[in-house]
């Protein structure tokens, strides 16, 4: 039987309940299906984004982190200092997230000069098409995102520090409101920026006009 988006939407509710995981409905006209789901079902749960987009036979898993404030400022030295020590570790990690075979974005801060500014975010992403859904690949996908999502964390948090728990700011992102991002039922997850430090909270801040 061809599966379509709402059996799929039906089957991955399902899969979500079965592992205990925290999800909330987005309402969102772009998207057939919008969730935001806690993951890994811990106290230091990541938010992740699970959309079925209208018109396509696929399932979007993505999440988005903003970096912190502090290892932004230590970027800056780093580039100022040495340039070409700077973009080395940007090309290293350019590499690390293509190995991942996952769709990547590394938002980098605009300058006027020629050097490129700090990482300011990053969002990892992998599709699942209906013909290959199954909560196997689903729930695979779900922890590739993560692993590799926590091995970027710890890749910054050893080259530039713990940070100041503040997130930076992001220059591809318009200066909107969250509510105009987020909007939708009340159920909707609170505010939380993310923490760098795997053992605390983490939470959420991406632009979901980012994604098709």
């Amino acid at each position: 039987m061809d599966m379509d988006a709402t059996s799929a939407a039906n089957m991955i509710r399902e899969w979500l309940a079965s592992e205990k995981l925290e999800t909330r409905e987005v309402q969102d006209s772009q998207n057939f299906l919008h969730l935001h789901v806690r993951y890994p079902p811990t106290k230091a749960a990541h938010l992740f984004n699970v959309v079925i987009p209208k018109n396509r036979n696929l399932v979007l898993i993505y999440s988005i982190t903003r970096v912190d404030e502090g290892q932004q400022l230590e970027m800056k030295e780093h580039y100022l200092s040495d340039s070409l020590e700077w973009e080395t570790w940007l090309h290293e990690t350019r590499l690390l997230l293509t190995q991942a075979n996952l769709d990547w974005v590394l938002h980098i801060g605009k300058k006027e000069t020629k050097e490129s500014g700090p990482l300011q975010a990053f969002n990892l992403s992998r599709p699942i098409w209906f013909d290959g859904l199954t909560q196997n690949e689903f729930m695979h996908t779900m922890r590739k995102v993560w692993l590799t999502k926590l091995s970027l964390i710890h890749k910054i948090k050893f080259g530039y520090g713990p940070g100041t728990g503040k997130p930076g700011p992001v220059d591809d992102w318009p200066k909107k409101s969250s509510s105009k991002n987020l909007r939708g039922k009340k159920t909707q997850v609170k505010e939380m920026d993310i923490n760098f430090d795997e053992t605390g909270g983490f939470g959420r801040s991406f632009d979901r006009d980012e994604w098709a």
